[in-house]
């Protein structure tokens, strides 16, 4: 049991450093709605703030609690993540691995609400007029994780049996 609480502790650590220091480079080398162009016109480093959730959502509403309700939200999630991952059996490592993702990911946005009441995003995809919303590490680590899962679900779906399936439950 001890196994998957220290890759849990050994793999979010790293990725929650990751995460952070990632964005302190941002912050510290390059000012807020510049862009460091990696690849023209296709991939770039921007320093945007967003004090929204998930892709900007919930970024124009303006709220003197937004951040605290979104620290809430967070921390909420967090707790719920942790006991969900001691609940999932060893074996099931892809799930444990998702719940890992996932749980570093809102460990890093959750530290930039407290800090700085809004999450820092920085890599920036776009092509001809399509502009895929800015993210970071911590973005990254929730969507690879819930992939993970979802992965997971379909591994391990039982095959189907024509025969059960027109019959209905028993």
């Amino acid at each position: 049991m001890r196994n998957k609480y220290l890759s849990l502790l050994l793999c979010s650590n790293f990725l929650i450093i990751l995460d952070q220091f990632t964005k302190y480079f941002v912050i510290s080398h390059i000012p807020r709605h510049h862009s460091i162009w990696v690849v023209d016109h296709f991939f770039s480093i921007t320093h945007i703030r967003n004090s929204g959730v998930a892709f900007g959502l919930f970024a124009s509403h303006s709220s003197e609690y937004k951040a605290l309700i979104f620290v809430l939200i967070s921390t909420i999630a967090i707790f719920a993540i942790l006991i969900i991952f001691h609940q999932t059996r060893e074996q099931q490592r892809l799930v444990l691995f998702g719940l890992t993702l996932i749980f570093s990911g809102a460990i890093g946005n959750l530290i930039d609400r407290v800090l700085h009441g809004e999450v820092i995003d920085f890599i920036y995809f776009h092509f001809g007029d399509f502009h895929f919303p800015a993210f970071n590490v911590a973005d990254s680590c929730i969507s690879i994780g819930v992939g993970c899962m979802v992965l997971d679900l379909f591994k391990n779906t039982p095959p189907s049996n024509p025969e059960t399936d027109l019959k209905g439950p028993a």
